[in-house]
């Protein structure tokens, strides 16, 4: 089979995007219904938190809010943590990360390797608690730092919007029906929902979340019981589906026995969604977004 040739180029940081699509056998959706996972973890980053790493470090340069000395400041539970540790040392820049103490030991040492200072909160008060405490630093010393604030910041869905959104629309040649996604800072939500949309408004939104406030899913949010990300937006998506933690994980077991992709704890979440939007269909084209690979779970799956 012949294949395109390889890209060229000039920065690591223009090979963030244009993420491979790949076939999802389900023998439990009808034959008409054709599910794709789009793979995420072949950003350089490892996850698609790089996407919004690169588009909001770009805009905090153009409009001038990011400039050489300051140290670009966030909070997170771990990808966008390494998004902005690669994008910040790629482009030169100081990077300060704000974490849960429960972040695993390899997500930590990865973002260290990159250059990053690591601050650590409680590990109970989770992705919340890091973003409280963010926000105390850059109040407290707001001209040293540039403050990413994937939470809030418009750059996070733009990124989506300029390149998750087109890519899906190119690669499933306009014939994508349903795109799934989980919840977490909503930033991919949010901008591929946009485009989608622009492009045809048939095309349905499906939001995915856990179904507990208490949950082991790493990067998604239980709305109700959350912080509200002010990018956050509810009509964005046409309908929300309630997954759980351990089903999640079952998700990620299954699909590595049908397909050999080892898969995020997040990822299991928007294929345990897809499947269940798939069932309720005739006929179908469901795209579901994998933010991560499965490596850097493996320490908590073997716990």
């Amino acid at each position: 089979m012949s294949r395109p040739p390889a890209p060229v180029v000039s920065s690591v940081l223009e090979t963030i995007g244009r993420t491979p699509l790949v076939r999802i056998p389900m023998a439990s959706v009808p034959a008409a219904v054709e599910v794709w996972a789009k793979c995420e973890w072949f950003n350089p980053g490892g996850s698609v938190k790089d996407r919004a790493a690169l588009s909001i470090v770009e805009e905090g340069e153009r409009s001038g809010a990011l400039t050489r000395g300051k140290t670009i400041v966030d909070s997170s539970s771990g990808n966008t943590a390494v998004g902005l540790a690669l994008v910040g040392r790629a482009r030169g820049y100081a990077v300060e990360l704000v974490m849960p103490e429960s972040v695993t030991e390899d997500r930590k040492r990865l973002c260290a390797a990159y250059g990053a200072s690591l601050v650590y909160t409680d590990a109970f008060s989770g992705s919340d608690g890091a973003i409280v405490k963010v926000r105390e630093m850059v109040a407290a010393t707001p001209e040293r730092y540039f403050y990413a604030d994937q939470y809030r910041n418009p750059a996070n869905p733009l990124a989506h919007y300029r390149t998750t959104g087109p890519e899906l629309w190119e690669q499933t040649g306009g014939r994508i029906t349903h795109f799934v996604a989980g919840l977490g800072t909503s930033g991919t939500i949010m901008g591929t929902s946009r485009y989608l949309r622009e492009r045809d408004p048939r095309v349905r939104i499906v939001a995915v979340e856990p179904s507990e406030s208490l949950h082991g899913l790493e990067g998604l949010k239980h709305m109700a019981s959350a912080l509200v990300p002010e990018i956050y937006d509810p009509a964005a998506h046409d309908e929300k589906v309630p997954v759980d933690t351990d089903a999640s994980y079952g998700m990620c077991r299954e699909i590595l026995t049908a397909t050999g992709l080892l898969i995020g704890h997040s990822a299991g979440a928007a294929l345990l969604g897809a499947r269940e939007v798939a069932q309720t269909l005739k006929s179908g084209v469901v795209v579901a977004l994998l933010p991560d690979a499965g490596e850097r779970y493996l320490v908590k799956e073997a716990r």
